[in-house]
């Protein structure tokens, strides 16, 4: 079967695509032999980012760093591998490591700051002031991670950059993506198929406390956005007893993310189109899904230990949700593919199957590009235990690194070249992703995606059926909170809530005369408007599954997040002949019954239905 000989050896862009951190002296040799390697063990691109320990004769964007690049590009090329460029010294986006601020001080991070009366200082303005407090507009003194170590050992800080300013964002264009092009511009669209955008922040790191963002003439802005004069209301963004302080700090909130996408992400995407390659990469918060219509390649980032096996944050909390929040957006904004920067900062003492594990965690979610973080060019010295582990070459599973980045590649390809098809959406905001219906339908085999509310309100044909967008068609919405349900949301839903397949979970909502009560209620409700796709008995809460369409064939990948092995009887919707592929064999399990399912812990298995 020409479809099982692709799966088992699919095209190399579906590969893994690991940070690879420039993080000291650097050799045009030693640079190709780390690609030689790379190739070697089934990894076919790389991130090229500069990192904590680069020396000060290699700066960031420097002709002589721009060199280095050059050489890994070029050799990317020969080797038939992909690269995806990095737009910062370190993180978070938009500074160009200080030089946007060093070109023009006015450029840095702004923030208003509530202080006592008193005389202002340079570079202050006066915004607002009531009968206890001044409202200050300022320089934040936020700072990005540096590249270089000062003589102390400690980490050199730059300015961030104000990317809700557009002249502050349009001199990091210059900085960055032109500077970038103008060497490189021969292996763009070619090898070079993305810049990665990392986690940009409108305040920076560190910097004042108790801040709110901010920027020149924000306050013209705030009145032709939200057509009132927001000023008499900021001490609503400090005090929730103010009178509709809850009203005034979501107002607030959408008026920075309509500036931050104004100044920075369509003109980003815009140029990143103009030039043959992806904007990718992912915005600063893990449930951010608004953004993400910009990004050619929507992305989240799983670090720090946010997603453990077997703790409740794998299906609890804003984290919890991040794979179906990239996942959703690349569906619903036709992309082809959907990312996560996984594993940075889990520390040396990750092993193999924690980082399986979160590895299926991410797929089974629809995740169909990884950028494992990191693989380091040198573990000389601190940067040893810089944001570790390296997961790559500097540890002990190198030898048989290959298994795992084909068996990636493999689900990537598989989870690309293919429709979802699934009956269920969880209604969402631009900023905010609800998880207490996510996890009962995640436990009881009840896939979903998130519809946050403006895609709702501009990208679906709504109808008492059902919702449809791009490919997917939705036979029920689940309302987790009344908060999410504006009066324009009823008003774009009311077909829908007039047939019953508008479903509050646990909260009421006056308008919406449906309740589910309970979880078990829920699962009822779902399964009274469509029929189930996935039966199992006896049911798992720990089996995750996800239903793809190519053509006639249909797949069903399953994974096992629970520490115990599974061993149910199944029975899927689709039709045909059925058999078991196990996607790190390669090989068909011929002796796997079609109605039975054995899945031993950290793995997965695709069930082929051929119709």
């Amino acid at each position: 079967m020409k479809l099982f000989e692709t799966f088992v050896n699919p095209p190399r862009k579906y590969t893994l695509i690991p940070f690879w951190f420039l993080n000291d002296d650097l050799s045009e040799d030693e640079l190709r032999r780390q690609i030689d390697d790379f190739e070697a063990h089934g990894v076919y691109g790389f991130v090229p980012h500069a990192r904590i320990g680069l020396p000060e004769t290699i700066a960031f964007m420097s002709e002589r760093y721009l060199h280095f690049i050059r050489v890994c590009v070029e050799h990317a090329a020969k080797r038939d591998m992909v690269v995806v460029l990095y737009d910062e010294g370190m993180y978070p986006s938009g500074s160009c490591a200080g030089q946007v601020v060093a070109a023009n001080p006015r450029h840095a991070t702004r923030c208003v700051e509530r202080s006592a009366p008193g005389p202002l200082g340079d570079d202050e303005e006066l915004i607002a002031q009531d009968d206890r407090w001044m409202y200050v507009h300022r320089y934040s003194k936020g700072v990005i991670r540096g590249v270089h170590y000062l003589p102390d050992g400690k980490e050199f800080s730059p300015p961030s950059g104000d990317i809700l300013n557009p002249e502050a964002t349009a001199s990091f264009f210059r900085l960055v993506l032109y500077h970038h092009y103008e060497v490189l511009k021969d292996h763009f669209g070619k090898t070079i198929i993305g810049m990665f955008t990392d986690e940009p922040g409108v305040l920076g790191r560190g910097g004042l406390p108790d801040i709110r963002p901010w920027t020149w003439n924000f306050e013209t802005f705030l009145h032709d956005y939200l057509g009132y004069d927001f000023r008499p209301h900021l001490a609503a963004l400090w005090e929730k007893e103010e009178p509709d302080a809850a009203r005034f700090a979501v107002d607030f909130r959408r008026a920075v993310n309509a500036r931050l996408e104004q100044a920075f992400y369509a003109p980003y995407s815009r140029w990143c189109a103009n030039h043959g390659i992806a904007l990718a990469g992912h915005p600063a918060g893990s449930d951010d899904i608004g953004v993400l219509k910009y990004f050619h390649v929507p992305g989240q980032d799983v670090v720090w230990r946010y997603i453990e096996p077997y703790k409740p944050s794998a299906l609890e909390g804003e984290h919890s949700t991040m794979g179906k929040c990239s996942s959703s957006a690349q569906r619903h904004y036709r992309r082809a593919r959907n990312s996560n920067e996984c594993f940075g900062a889990f520390g040396w003492n990750l092993t193999y199957d924690e980082m399986r594990w979160v590895t299926n965690w991410l797929l089974v979610r629809g995740v169909n590009l990884l950028y494992p973080h990191a693989f380091y060019y040198s573990v000389r010295g601190p940067r040893h235990d810089e944001r570790p582990p390296d997961v790559g070459p500097h540890n002990v599973w190198w030898a048989g690194y290959k298994t795992y980045a084909d068996y990636c590649r493999r689900l990537c390809w598989l989870l690309s070249e293919s429709v979802h098809v699934c009956h269920f959406a969880i209604l969402g905001a631009p900023s905010t992703l609800p998880w207490r219906a996510a996890k009962v339908m995640f436990e009881t085999q009840h896939d979903f995606n998130y519809l946050d509310s403006e895609t709702v309100l501009t990208k679906c044909r709504i109808g008492a059926d059902g919702i449809r967008i791009a490919d997917m068609n939705y036979r029920a919405l689940i309302v987790d909170g009344p908060d999410f349900v504006t009066r324009d949301i009823l008003r774009a839903l009311q077909p829908m809530i007039n047939s019953g397949r508008v479903l509050p979970y646990l909260d009421p909502v006056p308008e919406i005369p449906a309740l589910a009560t309970t979880a078990e209620n829920l699962v009822k409700l779902l399964d009274e408007r469509a029929e189930p796709d996935v039966m199992v008995s006896p049911p798992p809460s720990h089996l995750r599954y996800i239903h793809l369409g190519k053509g006639r064939i249909h797949f069903y990948l399953f994974a096992n997040e629970g520490p115990e092995e599974i061993d149910v009887s199944i029975q899927v919707s689709a039709r045909g002949k059925h058999e078991w592929w196990d996607p790190e064999s390669a090989a068909v399990l011929d002796e796997e019954l079609p109605g039975r399912l054995r899945l031993p812990p950290i793995s997965m298995r695709v069930l082929a239905c051929k119709g």
